[in-house]
């Protein structure tokens, strides 16, 4: 299945930078993380402030409550979920609280 999010970066250069440079090598756990819970790819695309998540995962495993919690619980994961907020912001539609923000789709065209 895919999954598209949303989010905004700090309109800093340097922050965003510093947030491009630290995906270039994500920490083995958090791959290790994503892996076990079942997402199979993952692309972010940035256009100035504003990112896009694309992430695909295997049905059979990939459980959004299961993920979201495991996140919450885990504390590697929540110090690079802390890290990376030092360089995120919400959009203006992201609900207290949250970080990345699932989208609706409003048009699929295919051939």
């Amino acid at each position: 299945m895919q999954h598209i999010l949303m989010l905004d970066l700090q309109d800093d250069p340097e922050k965003i930078k510093a947030y491009i440079k630290a995906h270039e090598a994500i920490w083995p756990e958090v791959s290790a993380h994503l892996s076990r819970h079942g997402v199979t790819s993952m692309q972010i695309h940035r256009l100035g402030t504003r990112m896009v998540m694309v992430m695909h995962t295997d049905d059979k495993v990939f459980d959004a409550k299961a993920f979201d919690k495991a996140t919450r619980e885990d504390p590697v994961i929540q110090r690079w979920e802390k890290l990376m907020w030092t360089y995120q912001a919400p959009t203006p539609w992201t609900p207290a609280g949250s970080k990345w923000t699932v989208t609706d789709c409003i048009f699929d065209w295919t051939a």
